[in-house]
């Protein structure tokens, strides 16, 4: 059997697009390989579940367009499909009067991307917000809200097959042949045709793309853990609802923050550190093999080299609870180092050009017989269905 499309990757990205497809195109022939024995289990099952609003996001880019027009098609298929869901809003918070400009530049792309009810609020309205919260200058973002994404990602699972379209567990892709106009899939269990391939394979996507481009790419995985405390359960009401710092506009990361989670308790984090291997979701799991190659990196080695001194924080912070806290009393001074307890972590896929830069926005690059999406970082789970979209969209003028 010949399917029109495969897409690898059943995470929520993966399975966002299977949906726009078939939505546009419903005659298409679609198979999804997963590698792992269930849907979601890596970048969509391990975040902290939040559905962002657009604030941070470069005014026009993939990251902007994705994750308003995605807010919006997401809380609609949650009501639909009675998925659990709650728009709680969020405050973001300057606690050094250097910050204060950046809170600013927030502001305003959050005005510029068209979000209605962002203000400024006082140092008293902060508290009925935020009651334990301290800072010098905060902005009220009410647009944001929590979900549990891995129900999300299981729901569209269930539409796909409900309209035609297969999921296959346990498929590991080893590679990918094309010949006269058709893509040979070989993956663990069985060899898959089709006439387009499209990549969302998330930690291993640049590996998946070197199997269907000639030229060698621009652009590699670079693996990074984010680590989670969670707040005891008799100090959670130290936090309301979400409470943010205002982020390094050098480095693609939003700080370590407060989140109240939709399936219970509170979140305090993350960090950000190079993870040793792409899966490694604790600082034990090592892959040599993986290490080397990111190590080798002509991008990560200027990139260690640019930003060596806020690494060497976030890997101490990593080791030192009370590294940890420090970090959070910004926010809360009341916290406390016994207020933590370990949580989870998971691990974003970030790409890394040749000339060390971070990617900060989306990347889909399309080849003869595939569509790569090389980044799609937070927030993509919040802009799942916008950027199925968007790659449908590419997707289906191949099959006019």
């Amino acid at each position: 059997m010949i399917y029109d499309i495969v897409i690898i990757g059943g995470g929520i990205v993966g399975l966002g697009t299977a949906l726009k497809i078939q939505k546009y195109r419903p005659d298409l022939k679609i198979a999804i390989l997963e590698k792992e024995d269930q849907l979601a289990k890596h970048q969509t099952g391990n975040n902290s579940g939040v559905i962002h609003s657009g604030l941070y996001y470069k005014p026009g880019s993939l990251k902007a367009t994705n994750c308003i027009g995605g807010y919006h098609e997401l809380i609609q298929f949650c009501e639909e499909e009675k998925i659990p869901f709650e728009i709680t809003g969020k405050v973001v918070v300057a606690t050094r009067e250097e910050q204060k400009p950046l809170l600013n530049n927030l502001y305003e792309r959050g005005i510029q991307n068209g979000l209605e009810g962002t203000k400024y609020i006082t140092m008293e309205q902060l508290k009925e917000y935020e009651p334990h919260c301290a800072g010098v200058a905060a902005l009220h973002v009410p647009q944001t809200g929590i979900v549990d994404y891995f129900q999300v990602a299981l729901a569209y699972g269930r539409k796909i097959i409900q309209s035609g379209g297969v999921i296959f567990l346990n498929h590991k892709v080893l590679e990918i042949k094309q010949q006269g106009g058709i893509n040979y899939i070989e993956t663990s269990k069985k060899t898959f045709e089709c006439k387009l391939v499209i990549n969302c394979a998330g930690l291993y996507s640049d590996k998946v793309a070197q199997m269907s481009e000639e030229d060698s790419l621009d652009v590699k995985i670079i693996p990074f853990r984010g680590e989670y405390f969670k707040l005891k359960k008799d100090r959670e009401f130290l936090v309301k609802n979400l409470i943010y710092p205002v982020p390094d506009p050098n480095f693609p990361f939003l700080g370590v923050h407060f989140t109240r989670m939709m399936k219970g308790g509170v979140e305090a984090g993350p960090n950000a550190v190079l993870a040793f291997q792409r899966e490694g979701y604790k600082k034990s799991k090592i892959n040599l093999k993986e290490l080397a190659e990111t190590l080798a990196w002509p991008g990560f080695q200027k990139v260690a080299a640019k930003y060596w001194q806020t690494g060497f924080g976030e890997m101490y912070r990593s080791f030192s609870k009370g590294a940890f806290t420090k970090a959070l009393q910004e926010l809360i001074p009341e916290i406390q180092e016994s207020d933590l307890v370990e949580g989870g972590a998971g691990v974003r896929a970030q790409a890394c050009d040749r000339t060390g830069g971070l990617l900060d926005d989306f990347s889909i690059r399309e080849s003869a017989l595939a569509i790569n999406v090389l980044n799609a970082p937070s927030p993509a789970a919040t802009s799942s269905l916008a950027i199925g979209g968007t790659v449908a969209e590419l997707a289906l003028k191949r099959f006019k």
